[in-house]
């Protein structure tokens, strides 16, 4: 049985060991486009700013591992550019090679999304992406340079933002909402609003229009203003990279690829798992595109189990979020209250600000909202300040299981006063939903 998978990074690895793993007479093939293999693009700020010094870091495992350990055929520097039933043709070395599958399995990932502004010609125009080499480059150029500019400030322009001014570098973030995460509701991106003008000039309700420079960039023009630069970082979001799929399976409204819970597309006998496959939103049930890390693992485990000729399903995603803007940690699970009203919900909310441990501690402030149904089902949980990871941890879990505000209030939460309370923040939220829903 012969095992194509289409993409080296968390779920095309993740499911070539499950496959092998379980089939170990199978043969299983990677192909992926870059030199690296299990790769964590999450860790590209973290390279860039120093705290990683080398990039082969953030791979997981080597290619050599999985070679001679795990017996996957990888393929590294082999770009998929032709697709067939039964076939791809994929560039080598310059050559183009031949290779016969009986099941494949698309995980393209995601790729960077552009500008209308027109900026190819100019050199230090850089954008973010999952491929590690480009980290290098950002990073060389980052260093020779004085005055950046970053284009966007959803969780990669964020991140960037401070890694680049670790290195000492003078940062502007221009971001066209008028909040910084601004999938994230108001009260919290005002939060961590106020932590980046600490140590960026933070442009909100800007849309960047131009670039000029002689050969290299030295300006970028927006509708309201100019900001002098000599490098840029385009980082306005990304998109399934899904190019090789179109026309041989269905996609979805979001462009990604449509799969059921087996991770199979419209096509027998292909898959697709990670950025480039769509999943259920456990909260609506609907049909979304959820370009995360663990969801990527977990899809690409579950398409592997199913390429194996076994039975697993992937239930879908919540779409849980963690970040952090130096001292500041960021966080969300589920609907954020503007998400919740276009999803058609009647909505209620507690945002609340309290200690996240006890009250005799100096630091460990938080600000944390819970958004809910009229009917009292949980919806989704927002948190900026300390002691914000342990908070979407547990609202991931009840947000899973189809949790309401009265069990939210009622779970038993942990207490130690260096890091929690006897009323936890979360406990305090729901408290204050109680009225809204008909409990005394």
């Amino acid at each position: 049985m012969n095992i194509a998978i289409i993409g080296g990074g968390a779920a095309g690895m993740t499911a070539a060991s499950r496959v092998k793993a379980l089939r170990p007479d199978w043969n299983v093939m990677v192909f992926e486009r870059t030199g690296f293999v299990s790769h964590a693009p999450c860790g590209i700020p973290f390279y860039v700013s120093g705290f990683v010094e080398y990039l082969e870091e953030l791979c997981t495992y080597d290619v050599n591992y999985f070679r001679s350990e795990r017996g996957i055929d990888v393929h590294t520097n082999a770009k998929v550019f032709e697709v067939g039933d039964g076939y791809l043709i994929a560039e080598e070395n310059g050559k183009e090679r031949r290779y016969e599958w009986d099941k494949l399995l698309f995980a393209t990932g995601s790729k960077a999304r552009g500008l209308n502004a027109k900026y190819e010609e100019l050199e230090g125009i850089l954008s973010v992406n999952d491929n590690i080499m480009n980290a290098e480059r950002v990073k060389r150029e980052a260093l020779k340079s004085e005055n950046i500019v970053i284009i966007g400030s959803g969780y990669i322009g964020v991140e960037m933002a401070e890694a680049i001014t670790r290195l000492g570098k003078k940062v502007t973030v221009i971001e066209m909402a008028e909040r910084p995460l601004p999938e994230y509701d108001a009260e919290i991106a005002a939060i961590l609003k106020a932590e980046m003008e600490k140590f960026v000039n933070l442009r909100l309700g800007e849309r960047v229009v131009a670039f000029e420079g002689k050969d290299r960039v030295e300006k970028v023009l927006t509708n309201k203003s100019e900001y002098k630069c000599d490098m840029a970082i385009v980082a306005v979001g990304i998109r399934p990279n899904t190019e090789i799929a179109k026309g041989f399976v269905e996609l979805g409204k979001s462009g990604a690829i449509k799969t059921n819970s087996r991770m199979e597309t419209s096509r027998e006998n292909v898959y697709a798992a990670g950025d480039c496959a769509e999943s259920i939103n456990i909260v609506t049930g609907k049909p979304d595109w959820i370009p995360l890390a663990t969801p990527a693992n977990k899809m690409g485990y579950v398409a592997g189990v199913n390429m194996a000729g076994y039975e697993l399903h992937y239930p879908g995603s919540l779409k849980s979020q963690i970040t952090s803007f130096y001292e500041l940690e960021i966080g969300k699970a589920g609907l954020s209250e503007h998400e919740a009203i276009r999803e058609g919900y009647e909505v209620i909310s507690s945002f609340i600000t309290t200690k996240s441990n006890a009250r005799y501690f100096i630091d460990g402030l938080i600000h944390l909202k819970v958004v809910a149904d009229r009917s009292g089902k949980l919806l989704g949980i927002q948190a900026a300040g300390k002691g914000v990871a342990m908070r979407i941890y547990a609202a991931s879990a009840l947000l899973y299981r189809g949790s309401n505000v009265r069990d939210l209030f009622f779970t038993d939460f942990p207490y130690y006063p260096p890091v929690s309370r006897v009323w936890d923040p979360l406990v305090v939220a729901a408290r204050n939903l109680f009225r809204k829903i008909g409990i005394p």
